[in-house]
């Protein structure tokens, strides 16, 4: 991280928050700062997504870099909840170890999150309802009676209402933020809504903002302005779910089908509005099954379609799915997928559905699979789905998960002119058509083309010949299967091998997929910075693997793959077995967890380099570059072993 908050403890003025000691008030320096990480934690209820959300869009608009992280409760009933968003004028790869600015509405938040925020860091609470330990002087206290002036500023019937948005004009002062743009932000968020609600929400945020923090704080922090380029693209602000369905929808996706499943829903719901406008439907079906199947008819139909669902449902769908492959249908199938397996955790992160997306079929159904890395790669990654699924005329798999689905960032808004895909269907006749030629890829007509010769073909899911009609042939079937199977291959061909981040060779090469992309390569860049030899590559194609990885692995002596899946029987995560058995090499190894929260930087490193500490952050104060102690286990406290639900 650049330049990260650094205050310091100043002398007390007059009139002080309450709770508030003075010694330890902080020194917002007037210069800038480059770089941000501020939680807020409270109850699901309170709204802290919808303001963590605003700011995240404040910073897309005012072209910062941003990325958020958040955590939410698998009960109805709500409970404990963060929001954590970290804004720089930098390139921001992960959320943040560590929280500059916690936001604490109660004392559970407090409790909970109190060792997630980085030494010298900044605690704001509502003193209504916290009492911090005020002996532990790691932190700046800044207490505000938040729950007290909400109601006094929109009166007594918002004493559980509002104060998510009373804290985000805090905030907003604190940070020197736009005030217009975020007026502007929340009244689009609530536009179509009673005037009333608007008015309350600035009310609120007015209020907030009003609140004299001079009292607490002698200066406000200021994010440095990198101007863009001379004609560099806007940015755009948006989760990963969002950047899927929008990316289907620039592939020419207009019709689709789902079933209702977190965390896959949102996406059926922005494709459910979406796709009308663009001539298409998405339906809501009655099950898993009958919405793969639905999707299938549409890409019988010649229009390639899209279901979804989360590891749950796609074991429901798996028998369709089957039959895609087998008539060779092409078909996009998103699994954004959670903890488990079952229910298991439902709004946690896991990355446990690998081996399902390749393997989890019956018979061999050879189908491709993908990985989103990014927000912004969710858009893209759906272009690229869609480009194989109709070249190959396959069943293509896109894997997301929960970290990408909830994650917000901003990136530049894509050149829709360039990208945006006809679906027309081309009904032109044909003279004669073998929609499974043995030396060919398969390519099928839409239904109602008119064939010359009259000999039109079939589509089944039995075995069949060159024209689709079923057979028993033994020979035919060992062809057929060998046809499937070779246009995988020869996809790999086409793939391009993944760029090394860093070191081009040395001693470790970390490996990754999904959304661990930037803890790892902010991991790499840590270690390299303390002297070791470190590259990163991430894979978006998994399966096939891209040709020419074996390369890349042998100018290093060791390959750990870092993934959020169990080590299994074998000891090893699910896309470190894959890379052993297809390559043979003894020196990968992997490092895994299954806690349901995304990777920490620091986490990579003492798991990847068990023994070596590294300094968390670098923070320049007073023009002196100053490193934090030695971070290593033995030097540190204790840390909890039970994380309670909801703690990021």
């Amino acid at each position: 991280m650049a330049d990260p908050i650094s205050p310091s403890p100043v002398a007390p003025e007059a009139g002080t928050a309450p709770n508030t000691p003075g010694p330890e008030r902080a020194d917002l320096r007037p210069e800038n700062i480059q770089d941000a990480v501020i939680r807020l934690a409270g109850n699901s209820q309170d709204g802290i997504q919808t303001a963590g959300a605003f700011l995240a869009r404040l910073a897309g608009r005012s072209d910062q870099d941003v990325m958020t992280y958040m955590t939410i409760p698998a009960t109805i009933s709500g409970g404990p909840s963060i929001f954590q968003v970290r804004i720089g004028s930098g390139e921001v790869l992960s959320a943040g170890d560590e929280a500059d600015f916690l936001v604490a509405f109660y004392q559970h938040s407090y409790q909970d999150h109190i060792d997630f925020v980085r030494e010298g860091g900044v605690v704001l609470y509502d003193s209504d309802n916290v009492e911090p330990n005020l002996d532990d002087k790691r932190f700046v206290y800044v207490g505000v009676p938040i729950t007290g002036l909400t109601v006094e500023a929109l009166g007594g019937t918002a004493k559980d209402k509002g104060k998510n948005i009373f804290v985000l004009g805090l905030i907003t002062k604190i940070f020197s933020l736009d005030v217009e743009k975020l007026k502007k932000i929340i009244t689009e968020k609530f536009a179509g809504k009673d005037e009333s609600i608007v008015n309350t929400a600035l009310m609120a945020f007015q209020a907030g903002y009003a609140y004299p923090v001079g009292r607490v704080l002698t200066h406000q922090y200021q994010f440095e302005h990198i101007p863009k380029k001379a004609g560099a693209r806007a940015q755009i602000t948006m989760d990963g779910n969002q950047a899927l369905a929008y990316g289907l929808i620039a592939a020419g996706v207009r019709y689709g089908a789902g079933y209702p499943i977190t965390p896959w829903s949102s996406v059926m719901e922005t494709l459910r509005r979406e796709l009308p406008k663009y001539g298409g439907i998405f339906v809501q079906a009655e099950d898993e099954l009958g919405a793969v199947s639905l999707a299938l008819g549409f890409s019988y139909s010649g229009y390639l379609a899209v279901t979804g669902s989360a590891g749950p449902g796609i074991s429901l769908k798996t028998e369709a799915i089957g039959w895609a492959s087998m008539a060779e249908i092409p078909l996009i199938i998103c699994n954004i997928q959670r903890g488990g397996p079952s229910t298991g955790l439902p709004t946690n992160v896991e990355q446990s559905d690998l081996h399902q997306a390749i393997y989890g079929g019956h018979g061999d159904s050879p189908r491709v699979v993908l990985a989103a890395k990014t927000v912004e790669d969710c858009f893209y990654i759906a272009i690229e789905a869609a480009r194989i699924a109709r070249k190959y005329s396959t069943p293509v798999f896109i894997l997301s998960d929960t970290s990408l689905a909830t994650r917000i960032e901003a990136f530049d808004e894509p050149d829709l002119s360039k990208l945006m895909v006809d679906p027309k269907p081309d009904l032109s006749p044909r003279q004669s058509f073998k929609p499974y030629p043995v030396d060919a890829i398969t390519q099928h007509i839409p239904p109602g083309t008119r064939i010359l010769d009259g000999k039109y073909p079939l589509l089944s899911g039995l075995e069949h010949d060159e024209m689709g009609h079923p057979t028993g042939s033994p020979k035919l079937h060992m062809v057929m299967t060998a046809k499937r199977r070779n246009k995988l291959r020869k996809l790999a061909e086409e793939i391009p091998v993944p760029e090394i981040y860093g070191d081009k060779e040395g001693d470790v090469l970390l490996v990754g997929w999904g959304s661990t992309y930037g803890p790892i390569h902010d991991a790499a860049k840590q270690a390299r910075d303390h002297g070791e030899k470190v590259g990163a590559i991430h894979l978006r194609h998994i399966h096939p693997l891209p040709n020419g990885i074996e390369k890349i692995f042998a100018k290093f002596k060791r390959i750990v793959v870092v993934e959020m899946n169990d080590q299994g029987v074998y000891g090893f995560g699910q896309l470190a077995i894959i890379l052993r058995a297809r390559y043979c090499e003894a020196k990968i190894e992997s490092f895994t967890k299954t806690d349901g929260l995304t990777f920490r930087v620091k986490e990579i490193l003492d798991g990847v380099f068990k023994g070596r500490s590294f300094a968390a952050r670098k923070i320049p104060r007073d023009g002196a570059a100053i490193v934090h102690a030695d971070t290593a286990p033995e030097s540190v406290k204790s840390v909890r072993e039970v994380v309670p639900q909801g703690v990021g």
